[in-house]
């Protein structure tokens, strides 16, 4: 553990940074620091803050900044929890109290509300997960000229629907007989049990009535599988711009790609717990993400499941303001959902 006075310098550094962006010297620091220390100390300090890693020298300056290390003591050790403006509260509260009518709307909202507050890049990840949520209902709907539409409800309201057209000589009666085979067996079954039968037994039962069951089975499979799978949104993308170092953005094109991959964002913005987590550079075990960090909150709407908020930035951001924030935000989009949840049940 560092001395009281080497966190303090540490701290200095850190925030000095994060405000600025440019190295930090001896003498910003004696200059900030709430306790009178001669510039030579604060070099010696710092000369024992880099051996331990936790600061490194610039070739442009004999200033410090903080290495990745260091932001992670920092963020441990030596953040304080910062009270919201009633300015940020205020816009959380009223944003979220607009009167939306899909959980996705609101869910998709909000990246954009924690973006505008932070001025980063925010991701939301739905709560309703494939063991949570149960199959309510299933119909085909017939819009001539051989297509049909698959419309599939699960027990919190949301329905997935997805057009298809059927093999020629397949009569409605087929069809309404496969209809109400689907929902005479897997009503009310968990989805993931759903997917599972749909891959087992489902297929030679629709085979009695479907001379040809295959096209049927992989449309109802990928209805199933947009039903169940997480639903992640992005708000401020073009906020990465804001803080790039590089003259060239070019290398911002992969990192844009990866923020359309919802499984490759789900690894990095993964909560380990029910709080507010941080993750610096390469902690995040992604290259592309060495100069970022995330800071991810896990949000709690009971039977209904866990969703993921998350604020993705660079390493000099300030960690005190966003986890406060985030913290704040996800306790109200909590209480947003279950209040949706117990008008619509």
């Amino acid at each position: 553990m560092l001395t009281e006075r080497q966190e303090r310098i540490l701290s200095g550094i850190v925030q000095d940074y994060t405000q600025f962006g440019v190295p930090v010297g001896s003498k910003a620091l004696a200059n900030q620091l709430p306790f009178h220390v001669s510039s030579a100390t604060i070099r010696n300090e710092m000369v024992v803050l880099e051996k331990a890693g936790l600061i490194e020298k610039t070739h442009l300056s004999s200033g410090r900044i903080p290495s990745i290390n260091g932001y992670r003591y920092y963020v441990d050790h030596l953040t304080l929890s910062r009270v919201n403006t009633s300015s940020d509260l205020a816009v959380i509260h009223k944003a979220l109290d607009t009167n939306y009518q899909e959980i996705d709307e609101l869910v998709q909202q909000s990246a954009n509300i924690l973006s505008d507050l932070t001025n980063y890049t925010a991701l939301t990840l739905q709560p309703e997960q494939a063991t949570s949520r149960h199959l309510q209902g299933f119909r085909l709907v017939a819009l001539g000229d051989q297509r049909v539409m698959a419309i599939l409800v699960t027990d919190n309201g949301d329905a997935e629907t997805q057009m298809f057209r059927i093999p020629a000589g397949v009569t409605g009666e087929q069809l309404e007989a496969v209809v109400n085979l689907i929902n005479d067996r897997l009503v009310g079954q968990p989805l993931s049990v759903v997917l599972a039968q749909l891959k087992s037994v489902i297929p030679s039962e629709v085979n009695q009535y479907l001379h040809s069951p295959d096209v049927f089975i992989s449309i109802l499979d990928e209805v199933l599988m947009k039903a169940a799978r997480d639903r992640l949104y992005v708000g401020g993308e073009m906020n990465l711009l804001s803080f790039t170092e590089q003259s060239d953005v070019s290398y911002l094109k992969p990192l844009y790609s990866m923020l359309n991959q919802s499984g490759e964002i789900a690894k990095f913005i993964d909560s380990p717990g029910d709080g507010v987590s941080v993750k610096i550079g390469s902690e995040m075990s992604n290259e592309l993400l060495k100069n970022y960090s995330v800071i991810t909150g896990t949000y709690d709407v009971g039977q209904y499941g866990k969703g993921v908020i998350a604020v993705l930035g660079p390493t000099r951001m300030p960690y005190s303001k966003v986890i406060t924030l985030v913290s704040a935000f996800r306790e109200e989009l909590a209480n947003r959902l279950l209040g949706y949840y117990k008008e619509n049940k």
